[in-house]
């Protein structure tokens, strides 16, 4: 087993560890200040701009859209990592996606590599048709717009998708669908650049089989009847520079039929296909989060004194810092693996991985970022540190892309029927 990156990941790793310090690091601080001077708190700060334009200039763009992700849909037309990206394997993205994710509300959007619009441009590039790609991919492959997937529901509960109640119903003479439901937690949405929805919902909600009741359609954000209703806040965070999270309700909002994306029924498949991509590029950033915990634990264990010496001279300092280090290491080969079978067998033949990974990956971080706010005493919980903000961006993914628990059923399962 060769475990060393090759040469062409080593080269974009070292482009864009100095892409970091360079500029994302010292933006961290510019656009906090610079969002407290606009007339929005959901405008977009002017150091964005700036870091999107030099991440292009050196070539960090669109990393995500990997060679691998075209094995389940291959056209014969190249896949969309070699027509819309880089040109990279899932392999290949995982440790340039690491390294993003020491600082996750920054250098995703920088390099145009940021959840929802990374898994919608990916939906549409594999889904969608020439015009929709021409007028929503196109503009959000060149960071012009964003975008929002509305999926999550309110008044069911979504982890099971077969429960959504969106209503996308046909018109009498068939040139139009009827939008008509209610979303919560649509990230992205609050974000002025955010100029269209990808909405889940049924148009046959009578379908024998509960997996073809559901279709995806294509809603532009000024269509009339949709209402981007109000903010909804993680652990009392807003998530400005994500986008935030919106409560959006779709009040017969009539689009051309056109906008469906694919066929009738065909949403929930469609939604699969998103989520398993979306689910190891989370992993791949929380190992991320968890070395930049790592490093502020051990910089601030060597810099603080307390009884007479070091912190990092106290035994349980040292075993959370070795614990760490243990989980990180693991937790980076499984994703590696992961990534390399996506690559050589596809989404489908690394199904138990991926679900393995988005298990133990934000569990084992959020255990890691919530030592590392204990070493940090009440320095860990304000806002002169990002480990309270890094520790509520891990918990929730504990829920994102699918609950810890819906992943443990399905690998069980799996896992069982090996010896039935």
């Amino acid at each position: 087993m060769d475990f060393a990156f090759d040469a062409r990941t080593e080269e974009l790793r070292e482009r864009l560890l100095a892409f970091m310090h360079e500029y994302v690091y010292p933006a961290e601080a510019v656009a906090a200040g610079q969002r407290a001077l606009l007339p929005s708190p959901w405008d977009t700060p002017a150091v964005f701009g700036e870091l999107k334009a030099e991440a292009r200039r050196q070539g960090l763009w669109n990393l995500f859209f990997v060679d691998g992700q075209g094995r389940d849909g291959h056209d014969g037309h190249g896949s969309p990592g070699e027509r819309y990206g880089a040109g990279l394997t899932n392999l290949q993205y995982a440790p340039l996606a690491e390294i993003t994710g020491r600082s996750p509300h920054l250098a995703p959007m920088a390099t145009n590599c940021a959840a929802p619009d990374t898994g919608n441009m990916e939906l549409l590039a594999q889904f969608g048709d020439d015009e929709q790609k021409k007028r929503w991919l196109e503009p959000l492959l060149a960071g012009e717009i964003r975008s929002a997937f509305a999926m999550t529901e309110p008044e069911v509960a979504s982890s099971d998708a077969t429960n959504v109640e969106t209503r996308i119903e046909r018109s009498a003479d068939g040139g139009s669908y009827v939008v008509t439901g209610r979303k919560w937690f649509i990230s992205g949405a609050m974000n002025p650049d955010c100029k269209v929805f990808i909405v889940m919902g049924k148009t046959d909600p009578d379908h024998a089989d509960p997996r073809r009741q559901q279709s995806m359609i294509l809603v532009p954000r000024d269509t009339p009847g949709v209402e981007v209703r109000r903010a909804m806040s993680v652990y009392g965070y807003q998530d400005h520079d994500h986008g935030g999270h919106a409560e959006v309700v779709f009040d017969g909002v009539r689009v051309p039929a056109s906008h469906l994306i694919g066929d009738e029924g065909s949403g929930f498949a469609i939604a699969q296909a998103r989520l398993g991509p979306g689910r190891i590029h989370h992993c791949m950033r929380l190992i991320g989060m968890a070395e930049r915990a790592i490093e502020l634990m051990c910089r601030r264990a060597i810099g603080r004194t307390a009884f007479g010496k070091e912190l990092a001279a106290q035994g349980v300092v040292q075993n959370w810092i070795a614990d760490a280090r243990v989980t990180v290491e693991q937790l980076r080969l499984l994703v590696l693996k992961t990534a390399w079978l996506m690559d050589t067998v596809g989404n489908r033949g690394a199904h138990t991985e991926i679900q393995a990974i988005k298990i133990a990956t934000p569990r084992a971080v959020v255990g890691i970022l919530d030592q590392a706010v204990q070493l940090h005493g009440a320095g860990g919980v304000s806002q002169d540190f990002p480990l309270a903000e890094l520790w509520a961006a891990a918990r929730t993914l504990r829920l994102a892309d699918g609950p810890d628990e819906v992943h443990q059923r399905s690998l069980a399962r799996r896992e069982l029927k090996r010896y039935r």
